[in-house]
C-alpha cells in the first residue's frame, strides 16, 4: 500500500433513520478515489459503540471518519475527534440530520460521497452541555420532553417526531429559569431555551437561525409562553428561518450560559436527551473538530463573522435591558409596599 494515502473508516449505524445503509455502502467503490484513499467500514452494535470506533481510528491517525447515520451517530463520534488530527466525514442518513443540513452537506448519499472524494476540511466550533459535547443544539423546556418522547417512541422519523410534539404541546407547561451569561443574570419564564452551535434542530427546523460554526459564540433562543394562535405563525417562521423575528422570541449571543430552574429534569443535546439537576451548564470552545465541507460552506461561514460580532454586543445590551427592567420591576414593589405603610 501506498503510505501516502489517506486512510477513511466509515462507520455505519443500521439502525438510524428510517431507510437502509445499502445504497451507500454500494456507491464506495464507485464514487471514493481509490489512488488517493484506502477504506474500512465498520458497523456499530449498541448505543456508545460508534464513540469507541472512532476514539480508536483517531488513535491510530486515520485521517477520516465518515458517520453513516444520523445527529446521534455523529455526536458519538465528533466527541472522540474533538481536538484530534482525523476529520469528521458525513453521510447522512438520520431523521433530522442537522448538521448535515447547516454544513450543506447533501441528503443524496451519491453527492455527499463527492464532498467526502473531494476532503475539503474545515473546522468549526463545538459546545459542551454538563460537559456533554453537543454539536447542533442544546436545551431545556419542551423540547428536552419532546426529545425523552420520541427516544421512547420506538419508531424514528419526522411524521413520529410531530406526533410527539403536537400531543404534548397541549399539557406542557413554561417553567421559570434564571440564565446567567458573563455579561449578567435574569429570570425568564420559558416554553423552552435552546441554545445552537448551529443553526437547527434537523429537517430544517432553524431554532437559532442566525448561528454559525465558527464564530465563537452559542446564540439563544427564548421562546416565551404563548397562545394557540401563535402556533401558525411560530411553526411558519421555524422552518422558514426567520422565528427570530416573532415577537413571542428573545435571543442572544453569549460565550457561557448557566441556566438555573427549580428542580431536576431532562435537557437534551443534538436530539438526545438526558437528565440532570437543577443547574445547566453551558459553553461553546472554538475550533475544536475538523469536518469534511463542500467548499462553498467555508465561504458562507466565515462571511458572517462579522456580522455576529455586532450581534453579539446587541445581544449584551439585551441581557442588560432586561437586569434593569428586573431591577426596576423591584423597585417598584418596594415603593408600593412603603406607601401602603405610610
Amino acid at each position: 500500500m501506498n503510505e501516502s494515502m489517506k486512510k477513511i473508516i466509515f462507520i455505519v449505524n443500521p439502525i438510524s433513520g428510517t431507510q437502509g445503509k445499502e445504497l451507500v455502502l454500494n456507491l464506495l467503490d464507485e464514487k471514493i478515489d481509490k489512488e488517493r484513499y484506502t477504506w474500512d467500514v465498520v458497523y456499530t452494535k449498541r448505543a456508545g459503540h460508534a464513540i469507541e470506533i472512532a476514539a480508536q481510528a483517531a488513535a491510530e491517525k486515520a485521517d477520516v471518519v465518515v458517520a453513516i447515520g444520523g445527529d446521534g451517530t455523529i455526536n458519538e463520534i465528533g466527541r472522540s475527534l474533538v481536538h484530534t488530527e482525523t476529520a469528521l466525514g458525513i453521510i447522512p442518513c438520520g431523521s433530522g440530520n442537522g448538521l448535515a443540513r447547516h454544513l450543506h452537506i447533501p441528503m443524496e448519499p451519491k453527492k455527499a460521497l463527492e464532498i467526502i472524494n473531494e476532503g475539503v476540511t474545515d473546522i468549526i466550533d463545538y459546545g459542551k452541555i454538563n460537559g456533554t459535547d453537543f454539536f447542533c443544539t442544546c436545551g431545556v423546556g419542551f423540547d428536552a420532553f419532546v426529545s425523552l418522547k420520541f427516544a421512547n417512541a420506538g419508531k424514528r422519523g419526522l411524521l413520529t417526531y410531530l406526533e410527539k410534539t403536537l400531543q404534548e404541546s397541549l399539557t406542557y407547561q413554561p417553567e421559570t429559569y434564571e440564565l446567567e451569561t458573563e455579561d449578567g443574570t435574569y429570570k425568564y419564564k420559558a416554553f423552552l431555551i435552546a441554545c445552537g452551535n448551529a443553526s437547527q434542530y434537523g429537517n430544517n427546523a432553524y431554532i437559532t437561525p442566525q448561528a454559525t460554526l465558527t464564530d465563537g459564540l452559542l446564540d439563544v433562543t427564548i421562546l416565551e409562553p404563548f397562545t394557540v394562535l401563535d402556533v401558525p405563525s411560530l411553526a411558519f417562521q421555524l422552518f422558514n428561518k426567520t422565528i427570530d423575528q416573532n415577537s413571542r422570541i428573545k435571543t442572544f449571543r453569549c460565550r457561557k450560559l448557566r441556566i438555573h430552574r427549580t428542580s431536576p429534569g431532562v435537557v437534551h443535546f443534538d436530539g438526545d436527551p438526558m437528565q440532570a439537576d437543577e443547574n445547566v451548564n453551558i459553553e461553546l470552545i472554538q475550533k475544536g473538530l475538523r469536518v469534511i465541507v463542500p467548499k462553498e460552506t467555508i465561504v458562507k461561514d466565515n462571511a458572517n463573522v462579522l456580522q455576529k460580532a455586532q450581534e453579539y454586543v446587541n445581544g449584551i445590551k439585551m441581557i442588560n435591558e432586561a437586569i434593569v427592567d428586573n431591577i426596576t420591576h423591584k423597585n417598584q414593589k418596594i415603593i408600593r409596599k412603603l406607601i401602603r405603610k405610610d
